[in-house]
């Protein structure tokens, strides 16, 4: 692989190529259906539980049950994709995935006992139809590795940011529905119908099966550097699950509790924003020292977010700070190219998204306690030192993120099948 293409400088013209490649136009329209609700399933189930119930404890289970089903689900998914190809793994989950909602709203129509919400909820985070992950994994099979590819990882994390700008404010004006669980039935619905289009779409069809003799049992997890690239997505989410809860909370004590989704969007505007310009010009230029460089910026930022005392104040600090997510998402995809072992793109992402949760679920834990003990300021120090930390984990084992050499195992260069 060449400097270039491991450092991943991009122009417009490569964002071009991606948005015009033929065999990847179907798949793109249809993933892009696929994950639209992404982050508005989560947020309108939540909101249609507490209305239900009438409680946000039952419904933060719940919803924290759908999250871990995800994390768990992903790597599964992913390794069936990559072995069975993802036209018949996608096509069954979804099935499943549509059983699980329509059971957890049966369930909830009918006021049954939290004990049953809970498994049925785990249920729709373990079936939700994988599309992120196949469709990343789908772009290495559709380009070689260079500027192109790297700008196609760029676009599905903007992308996927925009999604997480809209999808809460969808779901917010879609519970005063006069039916609460209307929003929770639109997103599941343009998920099935954009994961279905996805898996039928020609250039995922011809995705041919892995012919692996010898699969590690770990999966794409056996590579050294996929295990520093999961403790960078770690850190990565566990910054994001403290600020989601500490900045509502800020926005609460300062008596405009609405503003807090309001300061959570502004943050993944900078992103978006940022994002495509980093592209351009990335830094610093291997891979290894930018994930844990990344990461203690991020951190940083975050931390700075207890100094303000006005709300004014930290949503300027927060498109600070969201300017740096993109850069880390786009990151993390370039660096599956260069440490997944062959076939296992789909499980590798699988990884890195689970990496990504499992962080969501310990931040926001810890930034509860946090905020009821000792204020948001509190949380957002907390935040930036967890990063740093693991930052200096990431940049101990920043050897282990290497380009593709010919001394290198040509079993881990990234398949280029449909090229």
């Amino acid at each position: 692989m060449s400097h270039s293409a491991e450092s991943g400088r991009t122009t417009l013209a490569d964002y071009r190529v991606v948005l015009t490649l033929r065999p990847g136009r179907r798949p793109l329209v249809a993933s892009l259906l696929a994950r639209l609700p992404i982050a508005m399933i989560g947020i309108s189930e939540l909101l249609y539980v507490q209305h239900m119930t009438g409680t946000y404890a039952v419904a933060g289970l719940v919803s924290a049950s759908t999250l871990l089903g995800v994390a768990m689900g992903s790597v599964v998914q992913g390794r069936l994709i990559d072995r069975l190809g993802p036209t018949r793994p996608l096509l069954g989950v979804t099935a499943l995935f549509t059983v699980a909602v329509t059971a957890l709203i049966t369930a909830v129509e009918s006021q049954a006992a939290t004990p049953l919400l809970v498994p049925l909820a785990f249920g729709i985070g373990l079936f939700e139809p994988a599309c992120g992950s196949a469709s990343r994994a789908l772009w290495g099979r559709l380009l070689p590795p260079g500027p192109a590819l790297t700008a196609a990882y760029s676009y599905e994390a903007i992308s996927m940011e925009v999604f997480f700008i809209l999808g809460p404010g969808l779901a917010g004006v879609l519970v005063a529905a006069p039916w609460p669980g209307t929003g929770m039935v639109l997103g599941v619905s343009c998920m099935v119908i954009g994961a279905v289009l996805f898996a039928l779409s020609p250039a995922v069809r011809a995705w041919p099966p892995a012919a692996r003799a010898h699969a590690p049992l770990l999966g794409a997890f056996a590579s050294r550097g996929m295990r520093t690239l999961a403790l960078a997505a770690l850190g990565f989410g566990v910054v994001i699950g403290f600020v989601e809860v500490a900045v509502p909370a800020a926005a609460t004590e300062a008596g405009n509790t609405a503003l807090g989704g309001v300061l959570l969007s502004v943050w993944s505007v900078s992103s978006v924003a940022f994002g495509v310009l980093f592209s351009l010009r990335p830094w610093p230029r291997p891979l290894g020292p930018r994930l844990a460089v990344l990461l203690a910026l991020f951190g940083a930022s975050v931390a700075l977010l207890a100094l303000p005392s006005t709300l004014w104040g930290l949503g300027v600090a927060m498109l600070l700070a969201g300017a740096l997510i993109t850069p880390q998402s786009t990151s993390h995809s370039m660096t599956i190219e260069l440490v997944a072992p062959k076939g296992t793109a789909a499980e590798a992402f699988g990884w890195v998204l689970t990496a990504i949760m499992l962080g969501l679920a310990a931040g926001q834990s810890a930034s509860g306690f946090l905020v009821e003990h000792g204020g948001p300021p509190v949380a957002f120090l907390v935040a930036g030192a967890c990063a740093l930390v693991l930052a200096g984990v990431v940049w101990a084992r920043k050897a282990s993120v290497r380009a593709v050499t010919p001394e290198r195992p040509a079993t881990e260069r990234p398949d280029a099948a449909l090229a």
